[in-house]
C-alpha cells in the first residue's frame, strides 16, 4: 500500500492561523524520526490527527500524538500484511492402506477423512487377506483393494514393481499400515521414502521385531512386568519395527490386567492417535530435526513439536 498523504487537521484560532504552514514545517521535522521506525513505507498506511490548540505547545502536542499514531501504524501496518498475506491452500492428501485383519484403525481413519478430521481421502485398500474384515468393510464403502501378495493357490504374481505401479495409478501421496502382517518389500519403501507409516501395540523398541503382533505382544508385556504399555507409531523400513519413531501413546499396565484387556485399551489409545498423526501428515505438519527424529507440529501453537 502507498503511504498516505498526512494531513493536519485542527481547529486554529485567527490569531494564529498565520503561522499554519510553519507548524506544519514543524510537525514533517519532529514526526520523520517516528515514521522511519515505523518501517518501509512501501506497506504501511498512516493518517495522524495532530490538532492542537495556541494555549498547548505545539512542539509537545505534535512529538506525543505522532508517536501515538505511529506505534499504531506500525501495528497496523504489520496486521494489514498478515492478513494480505495469501495463505497457500493444502490439498487433500491421498492415502493407502495396509491391513490383515478386521482393520479397526483402518475404519477410525476412514471416518476421520469423511468428518473432515484428515484432510485426505483413503483411495486404495491392500490386504494379504482378500476376505478379512478390513477387506469387506472397504468393499462395502467403494473403495478398491488390492491383494498383496496374492495367495499361492492363483497363477498371477505381483511384484513390489507392480505393487508400486499400482499404487501410483491411484496417486498414493502415502500408506498407512493398520495390522498389515507382511514385511514391506524393498521396492515399495524406495518409491516411498518418508512416506510410510505403521502402528504397533507396544512402546517400541520394546515388544517390537519379527513375531510380535496382536496378542502376542500384550502377553509378553504383562509376563515382563512391564508397568506402562501402549501403541508406537513409527516410519517404516526394510525390518520389522525398527524405523524412526514419530508418536507414542503410554498405558498403564495395571496389577491384574489380562492380555485381553490391556490390547482394549490399546487399541483403544491406537484409533485416536492414528487420526491425530494421519491429521497431522496430511496437513504437512511433520517436520524432521537435524539428527533425523521426525516431530509433528502442533495444529493451535506452531511453535510448538512433540
Amino acid at each position: 500500500m502507498e503511504i498516505q498523504n498526512v494531513i493536519l487537521r485542527g481547529s486554529f484560532s485567527p490569531a494564529v492561523s498565520s503561522i499554519q504552514t510553519r507548524k506544519s514545517r514543524l510537525f514533517t521535522k519532529l514526526a520523520a524520526p517516528f515514521l522511519s521506525e515505523i518501517g518501509s513505507p512501501k506497506w504501511v498506511s498512516m493518517k495522524c490527527d495532530c490538532s492542537f490548540h495556541s494555549d498547548t505547545s505545539p512542539n509537545k502536542t505534535i512529538l506525543q500524538r505522532c508517536r501515538n499514531s505511529a506505534q499504531k501504524a506500525e501495528c497496523k501496518g504489520i496486521s494489514d500484511v498478515e492478513e494480505d498475506k495469501p495463505k497457500a491452500k493444502i490439498r487433500r492428501k491421498n492415502l493407502a492402506v495396509f491391513v490383515s485383519g478386521g482393520g479397526s484403525n483402518f475404519r477410525s481413519i476412514h471416518e476421520a477423512t469423511l468428518t473432515g478430521s484428515v484432510n485426505g481421502d483413503i483411495v486404495v485398500l491392500v490386504t494379504n487377506k482378500h476376505d478379512c474384515g478390513g477387506a469387506e468393510y472397504a468393499r462395502g464403502k467403494g473403495i478398491p483393494v488390492i491383494v498383496f501378495p496374492k495367495r499361492k493357490d492363483t497363477e498371477e504374481v505381483l511384484s513390489g514393481e507392480d505393487l508400486v505401479i499400482a499404487l501410483r495409478s491411484f496417486k498414493v501421496d502415502f500408506i498407512l499400515l493398520a495390522g498389515y502382517l507382511k514385511l514391506i518389500p524393498a521396492a515399495l519403501i524406495q518409491a516411498y521414502p518418508k512416506a510410510i507409516l505403521n502402528i504397533h501395540p507396544s512402546l517400541l523398541p520394546a515388544f517390537g521385531g519379527k513375531g510380535y503382533y496382536g496378542m502376542k505382544v500384550h502377553k509378553a508385556v504383562i509376563a515382563s512386568g512391564a508397568r506402562y504399555s501402549g501403541p508406537t507409531i513409527h516410519y517404516v523400513d526394510e525390518h520389522y519395527d525398527t524405523g524412526r519413531i514419530l508418536a507414542q501413546r503410554v498405558v498403564p499396565v495395571l496389577a491384574n490386567d489380562t492380555a485381553e484387556e490391556l490390547a482394549a485399551r490399546v487399541l483403544h489409545e491406537e484409533h485416536k492417535l492414528y487420526v491425530e498423526v494421519s491429521a497431522a501428515l496430511c496437513e504437512e505438519r511433520i517436520t524432521w530435526r537435524e539428527d533425523g527424529v521426525p516431530l509433528i507440529q502442533s495444529k493451535e501453537n506452531p511453535n510448538d513439536y512433540r
